[in-house]
């Protein structure tokens, strides 16, 4: 996601995603011992479809796993940068009162001026260093009652824009951080899907044909989908357990053969979480915008409760969500490879279900 280091011992804990490398990794590096793939002048290693397939597959879900992390960067390199903005028109209206504050204490200086003295209000609007000068003694002793009122309204309002400036500068460190981590998940992800064609073009078109890499892991959905007699069925026939639910649904079913683009939230294109986000956000529920959030953002229900509307969740780290249809079926942006699609739920390994409303 280095020459002559030392075998490290592997914690049994290290997660699919770092299996799954592992797995491809171990089986390309042992092709190319075996194959002499990696040398100048050998032909590539000869992979048998089923090989193809399940490295592609590997590769998908790594790539979806980076595409998540993705997500979660630039949702929050987005309430950053909505930050700063709020912050910049608060310091602007804070100036604005600022400026108003030194001109009522300018107006107060001018008329002692007229009257023959020299206040320190009047030093105060000619000093290149306001704040140092209110902090003087002389000038807290010899001001009168509304020049100190005055003089404490500047000297908070300095304080406060000196507030702001503090917290706009974290929030642009921060904004930084998180668009830094965008590029590194943007790498990672358009590196796993660059390998998963390199993969595929290893195939003719009907060995692609023969485990629908037209329509990722195609057969087994397909064949779900349509009862396995090649036209397609009517799931769900268990009824939404309310409005929004089914009006979720219903916009997913709209959505069926739109592709797959990683980090989109539609209206043409989705990747899985922006899938399920448009759909409620089209039933008036907000969402967030990772499977790590969405499971949390309503209640778990269990696998035998579930009802149409319900998002489910796939693999241990939780990086893929489809929608409940009803009969063991849901409405998902696969992958690439594959547009939005029905599909059974027990495809993939399930990790849990949320109800959202």
């Amino acid at each position: 996601m280095a020459a002559h280091r030392k075998p490290r011992h592997r914690s049994p804990g290290g997660g699919p995603a770092r299996t799954a490398r592992t797995a491809v990794t171990i089986a390309l590096a042992g092709m190319a011992t075996t194959t002499g793939f990696e040398g100048t002048g050998h032909a590539a290693p000869q992979l048998t479809p089923e090989q193809v397939k399940a490295m592609v597959e590997q590769l998908y879900q790594q790539a979806e796993v980076a595409t998540e992390k993705y997500n979660g960067a630039k949702e929050k390199a987005d309430a950053a940068e909505k930050r700063i903005r709020t912050l910049g028109d608060e310091a602007a209206r804070r100036q604005q009162n600022l400026n108003a504050a030194r001109d009522a204490l300018g107006s107060v200086a001018a008329a002692q001026y007229r009257d023959g003295g020299f206040s320190p209000a009047l030093r105060l609007m000619l000093s290149d260093d306001p704040e140092r000068y209110l902090d003087g003694a002389e000038f807290s002793e010899r001001a009168g009652v509304r020049q100190t009122a005055e003089v404490n309204r500047v000297r908070r309002q300095l304080r406060e824009i000196e507030q702001l400036r503090g917290a706009a500068h974290v929030q642009l460190t921060s904004l930084r951080s998180r668009q830094a981590e965008l590029r590194r998940q943007k790498r990672t992800v358009t590196a796993k899907l660059a390998e998963a064609r390199r993969l595929l073009t290893r195939l003719s078109p009907e060995q692609r044909a023969a485990f629908g890499e037209s329509g990722g892991v195609g057969g087994a959905e397909r064949r779900a989908a349509t009862g396995g007699r090649g036209a397609p069925a009517a799931p769900g026939a268990v009824a939404a357990p309310n409005s929004r639910a089914a009006a979720a649904v219903a916009y997913a079913r709209q959505k069926l053969g739109s592709p797959y683009v990683w980090g989109a939230t539609g209206p043409d294109a989705f990747d899985c979480s922006g899938l399920v986000q448009a759909a409620y956000r089209s039933a008036g529920i907000s969402l967030p915008r990772t499977t790590y959030a969405q499971i949390g953002a309503g209640r778990r229900v269990s696998r035998s409760a579930l009802l149409p509307g319900d998002l489910v969740f796939f693999y241990s780290g939780i990086s893929h969500v489809g929608l409940y249809i009803g009969d063991g079926l849901m409405i998902h942006a696969p992958n690439p490879s594959a547009p939005v699609r029905v599909a059974p739920i027990g495809l993939m390994p399930f990790a849990g279900a949320t109800r959202v409303v």
